[in-house]
C-alpha cells in the first residue's frame, strides 16, 4: 500500500528487456534507506519487488501484464521516475490509499501553466467513465492529485508547484503517457454498488433454508 507521496526521483541507470519482460536498475537515494528484498517499492506508480539492491540503486522485474499494461515498456535509459517505498503501519499517511496496480494508461492532452499552477487535460479510456469523481482523489504516475473536472473522457488535475518540482508529472508534455490508477475506495463502493453478476442468494433464500 502507497499514499502517492513521492519520495524522490529516481534513474533508469539499466534496462534488459526481452519479449514482454523487463528488469529495471534504478539509481535511488532515500527509498534505500530502510530496504530489503522483497520490499515493494512503485516506479511511476507500479507496485513492483525489490530482486536486488546496492548502497546507490536497486533492482526490479517488470512482469507481461504490467508491461503490457503501463507505461513502464516505454521507459529508457536516463528516464526520470517516481519513487516511493511502501507505506508503514507508524508513519505519517497523506494522500489517499493507492495500491500500485495501475487500471489505465491516460495521455496528456492539454497542459496550460496559469500564475503558480499547471493545468493538465487527460485522456484516458472511455471504459472507465464512472470512476472518476469531481474533487476526487486520482494517481497519475504515482501521484496523488485532485480531480478538478471531468467531461468527455478527459480528467483535469491542477499541479501545485512542489508537486510539477518533485514528480515527474510536472515534466511531462501533450503526447506523453502517463499511469492512471483511480479512487481505491471509490472503485470498491462502484462494485459493491454495481455487481457484474446478481446473486441468487437472497434474504428470502436464506430465511426458507433455514438460515436466519
Amino acid at each position: 500500500m502507497f499514499t502517492g507521496i513521492i519520495e524522490e526521483l529516481g534513474t533508469i541507470q539499466n534496462i534488459q528487456s526481452q519479449g514482454n519482460t523487463m528488469s529495471l536498475k534504478i539509481h535511488g537515494k532515500k527509498v534505500l534507506e530502510d530496504i530489503k528484498l522483497g520490499d515493494s517499492i512503485a516506479v511511476n506508480g507500479v507496485c513492483l519487488t525489490v530482486t536486488d539492491f546496492n548502497a546507490s540503486s536497486f533492482c526490479l522485474d517488470v512482469m507481461p501484464e504490467t508491461f503490457q499494461s503501463t507505461s513502464l515498456s516505454d521507459l529508457q535509459r536516463g528516464s526520470l521516475v517516481n519513487l516511493e517505498g511502501a507505506m508503514s503501519a507508524n508513519g505519517r499517511f497523506g494522500g489517499h490509499f493507492v495500491t500500485g496496480h495501475v487500471d489505465a494508461v491516460g495521455k496528456i492532452v492539454k497542459r496550460v501553466p496559469k500564475e503558480n499552477a499547471i493545468y493538465l487535460d487527460i485522456s484516458f479510456p472511455k471504459d472507465f467513465g464512472h470512476l472518476p469523481l469531481h474533487k476526487g482523489s486520482i494517481t497519475l504516475d504515482g501521484t496523488s492529485l485532485t480531480i478538478f473536472g471531468v467531461e468527455n473522457g478527459l480528467i483535469t488535475v491542477s499541479l501545485i508547484p512542489h508537486t510539477a518540482k518533485e514528480s515527474v508529472i510536472g515534466l511531462k508534455q501533450i503526447g506523453d503517457k502517463v499511469n492512471i490508477e483511480f479512487d481505491m475506495l471509490g472503485k470498491y463502493v462502484y462494485s459493491f454498488l454495481h455487481p457484474k453478476q446478481e446473486s441468487r442468494i437472497s434474504t428470502d433464500f436464506l430465511r426458507d433454508n433455514g438460515f436466519i
